[in-house]
């Protein structure tokens, strides 16, 4: 009995893990300094998570941090809402750049091309983002990035 215990409170823990890891994202550029740096680790909320819907994407605000699928990258971004707008079909998008960047993004990201939001704990958009530190510089060491 106490075997089938322990082997359960390890599945648990490697459950736990598994459902954290997915919830935590590696910086692996300096655009968004000073704001978090090359090898943080971001914790956010994900706007498909497993077919459940943690974040809507049209309910997104100026200030908040997104991490977006980007027509001109081949990999995800993670840069700052600065504005909101409606295309002249009615199509609601944003312009997002990045903190350490001169301009924004090369083109507006439409709702169904964010993927998630850094979680902040601020009373506005977009502050006192849930940051942990350097944590993620094994991540690229090991990616070689």
């Amino acid at each position: 009995m106490t075997d089938t215990k322990e082997i359960l409170s390890y599945v648990a823990i490697i459950i736990i893990g598994i459902l954290l890891a997915q919830h935590l994202n590696v910086v692996v550029s300096g655009s968004m300094e000073p704001t978090f740096a090359r090898g943080d680790v971001v914790v956010i909320q994900k706007a498909n998570f497993f077919g459940l819907s943690e974040l809507n994407t049209t309910n997104l605000e100026v200030g908040d941090v997104v991490i977006y699928d980007a027509t001109w990258f081949p990999e995800p971004v993670i840069h700052r809402i600065i504005e909101k707008g409606t295309s002249p079909d009615g199509r609601l998008y944003y312009v997002i750049k990045g903190d350490n960047n001169p301009g924004p993004d090369q083109a507006p990201v439409y709702p169904e091309q964010i993927q998630a939001k850094v979680i902040s704990f601020g009373e506005n958009p977009g502050e006192n983002l849930f940051i942990i530190p350097y944590i993620g510089q094994i991540t690229l060491w090991i990616r070689g990035l």
